[in-house]
């Protein structure tokens, strides 16, 4: 299989995150429906985590078993540092948007608020509802995600592992069809409406990466990045798992939220038997 058309496979295993995305423009949900779709988003970052954390540890562990001590240092460390910058960046960012918020809200207090509010400038991420803020976040977080499996499938087929790399892209396509439904998740939750604009640029962010990886691994092999990218990915989906938990619990449909995040981690494991069957 040439190269164009290994790049041609990524790029459709990338898109398949358009699939689930039509979701968040349902309309007119009950709260048992939008606490459904949140849970089952929950459920399928949960699954994601493990898998990621899975990818970033594999390589550290082959160190560890082969005794190659400042090989297995290396990557450790590159696995912890990447894993912290994936989390406590989201945090600081999370509480930058906060303190942004609050210097806002007590702008506008007093006579004259209007005025105020009429001047003051807004950036794009302040139009935006606090579902669709997070749905962003999850795309990033899978977009990092789905750049390390793009890095496995091009190392793949650069070992001339035609078939394994077909595999591949088979089950990160159907990974990256169940994600689209995990972004949409704090959206349908809240109840907001996205446009389609800003649905196709969490496509977009969250789908494009598996392409780049795709290429990147064809031309350059190198387990330090993929443990790298993977640790950062699993930082930053185990900081919106804990925001979606905390969303979940708004809604008290707890047994209906509970059966939902399992039905989601359960769907995330059905997908991952196909490249388990490729003896990956």
């Amino acid at each position: 299989m040439s190269t164009p058309q290994i790049l041609l496979l990524g790029a459709i295993a990338g898109a398949t995150i358009f699939l689930g995305l039509p979701i968040g423009r349902l309309r007119g949900l009950s709260a048992a429906t939008r606490a459904a779709l949140s849970a089952l988003a929950t459920g399928i970052l949960v699954f994601l985590l493990w898998d990621v954390l899975s990818g970033a540890v594999d390589p550290i562990e082959s160190a560890l078993t082969a005794h190659d001590w400042s090989r297995f240092a290396w990557l450790a460390a590159l696995g912890l540092g990447g894993f912290a910058l994936g989390l406590m960046s989201l945090v600081y960012y999370s509480d930058w948007m906060k303190r942004r918020a609050g210097r806002r809200a007590s702008a506008l207090v007093g006579p004259g608020a209007a005025a105020i509010d009429e001047f003051e400038e807004r950036g794009w991420l302040d139009g935006l509802s606090p579902g669709e803020q997070l749905a962003l976040l999850i795309a990033i977080g899978i977009g990092v995600h789905n750049f390390g499996e793009g890095l496995a499938i091009g190392q793949a087929a650069t070992a001339g592992e035609i078939s394994l790399a077909v595999t591949l892209i088979i089950g990160f396509g159907l990974h990256n069809a169940t994600e689209g439904f995990g972004i949409c998740g704090p959206m349908s939750g809240e109840g907001t409406q996205p446009t389609w604009r800003y649905l196709v640029l969490l496509g977009v962010i969250g789908g494009a990466p598996t392409f780049l990886g795709t290429a990147l691994g064809q031309a350059w092999s190198s387990d330090a990045v993929s443990v790298a990218f993977f640790a950062v990915a699993a930082g930053s989906i185990l900081y919106v798992v804990q925001e979606l938990f905390a969303v979940n619990r708004s809604f008290g449909h707890t047994r209906l939220v509970m059966w939902l995040v399992l039905a989601g981690i359960a769907l995330g494991f059905a997908t991952d038997f196909i490249v388990t069957a490729a003896g990956v």
